[in-house]
């Protein structure tokens, strides 16, 4: 959200679960394409698996629109407009109760991310060496 924020975007964040049905994300996918925004998928892996083989397929026409720098494209029978700033991301926590692994037709579409936790005190210690403190070490653990 912070990124296409700063690309002065709109980011389009929907909370995804089991009721999710692939005509419905369909139709985001389409306003996506049409508008130009970023749509963010959150906790992506807990749509069901028989809907998310339909879904890589709608991923997938709308990557090949991309490449093809098309201004209109067929996707789910009707004929839409394409800006090509749009954008798929989707976020997943592999692990917990109703979470299903991801089937490889979706894995192919996108680039794996791993976030993790910042080393903090790592962070400010460099920040005060390059600032000239010499004692950078022991107040960055102060921090």
């Amino acid at each position: 959200k912070d990124l296409a924020k700063a690309f002065g975007l709109l980011c389009l964040v929907t909370n995804c679960g089991e009721g999710m049905d692939f005509k419905a994300i369909g139709k985001i996918f389409s306003g996506l394409c049409q508008c130009g925004a970023w749509g963010c998928f959150d906790e992506f892996n807990r749509i069901d698996v028989s809907v998310l083989s339909v879904i890589s397929s709608q991923i997938k026409t709308i990557q090949n629109a991309l490449i093809m720098k098309l201004d209109r494209f067929q996707f789910e029978g009707t004929e839409i407009a394409m800006d090509g700033r749009m954008g798929i991301y989707i976020t997943m926590n592999p692990g917990y109760a109703g979470r299903t692994e991801l089937p490889e037709s979706v894995k192919a579409l996108f680039r794996p991310v791993v976030v993790i936790v910042p080393d903090l005190q790592q962070i400010c210690e460099i920040m005060l060496f390059s600032e000239g403190f010499e004692t950078a070490k022991i107040l960055a653990k102060k921090m």
